[in-house]
């Protein structure tokens, strides 16, 4: 009997993520792709990045509204609650037999949460890992605990899986889904890249991405300005800014990067969203990757890009060598820019091995899918670890 597979998805970068994953599910003979979207997909402010899932191909069976244009802790706390109201009526309509959700996010929680009162088995990605400087990481270990089959990126993760209590054989490590856009999808040329974005390279070039760190005493406004201090003295340097994603003081982030490209048109541009084609190649062309988003620690490493990863808010992850953490402090950003312009630096690079796998981690995950026994999975018991 074919299953209803439900796959979630909330940001751009998740989607970017799953993608992979989608596009085997709809191959498969034993498994239905359901395909539910929420969160900034269906805001104007984000892109409305749904019309780039409708563009590859998928059609969208659940669009579920529940952001609000508002990035208090109020409003996203309230966010939630829209987005477990409607879940409920998602799931009566789709009668899913599992759904996959990516990751750590507020809107994942939610539907991890309204899947469990409707004992609907659940498929957790990119469980067992820390980030300590956002409240994503306490998020990350809730859903892993109302999860019933686990794929996480490396060994270390899937410990940390069972050490929460979660059957070992119910725990894989895949590695990072990620990296199968890596190998999957033929880049952009330099030139391409310069026609697709409207940009002009230069000698040194950037990719920035910085997300609000939900845990710091520091405002994200104060981080991300002394951000901004540091890239406005570097000479012959161009950045392409990504903004940041719906999260707790989201939107002033993205205000300060508008401020910052209006001022300095030939030193910056910024976009809302790139999709995996245009970011990866983009990223490959670059010197470094600038921020705190995740995709500096997982993706970065396969391409031999180094990251400048600032701040707390990947503190704990796996990281690769070609990372280079720093403070929240204009001098520590300055040197580590500095040092992904050195020769000897760069050469080290192409040796660099990605702790995170190799790729090929969807045809992983859909062997599982497919001999999974949805019935007899739905039962969980807590897995003490021997002593």
């Amino acid at each position: 009997m074919i299953k209803n597979i439900c796959v979630v998805t909330g940001t751009r970068a998740e989607y970017g993520l799953l993608k992979p994953l989608l596009d085997l599910i709809t191959k498969s003979i034993s498994l239905n792709l359901q395909l539910l979207v929420t969160g900034a997909h269906l805001s104007p402010e984000f892109g409305l990045t749904y019309k780039s899932i409708e563009a590859d191909g998928f059609s969208i069976d659940e669009k579920i509204e529940m952001l609000l244009s508002s990035d208090t802790a109020t409003s996203i706390v309230k966010s939630m609650g829209l987005g477990m109201i409607s879940y409920a009526d998602a799931f009566e309509r789709l009668k899913p037999d599992a759904i996959v959700i990516l990751g750590d996010r507020y809107e994942m929680l939610a539907i991890a949460s309204a899947a469990s009162v409707y004992k609907i088995p659940l498929v957790h990605l990119h469980g067992g890992e820390i980030t300590e400087g956002a409240y994503d990481d306490a998020f990350r270990h809730a859903i892993t605990k109302l999860s019933h089959l686990h794929f996480t990126s490396t060994e270390d993760h899937r410990k940390r899986v069972i050490q929460l209590g979660e059957n070992p054989d119910k725990v894989y490590n895949v590695g990072a889904i990620g990296l199968d856009n890596i190998i999957n999808l033929k880049m952009l040329t330099k030139q391409e890249i310069e026609v697709e974005l409207g940009i002009k390279f230069k000698k040194y070039n950037y990719q920035v991405t910085f997300h609000p760190e939900t845990l710091s005493n520091i405002s994200s406004a104060e981080q991300f300005q002394i951000l901004l201090q540091a890239i406005e003295i570097q000479e012959n340097s161009f950045f392409v800014f990504t903004k940041a994603n719906a999260d707790t003081d989201g939107r002033v982030i993205n205000s300060m990067i508008d401020d910052f490209v209006q001022k300095y048109p030939e030193k910056a541009k910024a976009f809302t969203s790139l999709g995996s084609l245009r970011y990866l190649s983009l990223l490959k062309e670059c010197d470094a990757v600038i921020g705190n988003s995740s995709s500096g620690i997982i993706e970065a490493p396969s391409l031999k890009v180094a990251t400048i990863n600032i701040g707390d808010r990947q503190k704990g992850r796996t990281q690769a060598a070609s990372v280079i953490n720093c403070k929240v402090d204009y001098q520590q950003i300055k040197t580590a820019i500095l040092k992904t312009q050195d020769r000897e630096f760069k050469s080290e690079l192409k040796s660099l091995r990605n702790p995170y796998g190799e790729g090929n981690t969807a045809t992983k995950i859909i062997e599982v899918l497919e001999h999974t026994n949805w019935e007899d999975i739905k039962i969980k018991r807590f897995h003490n670890l021997k002593s």
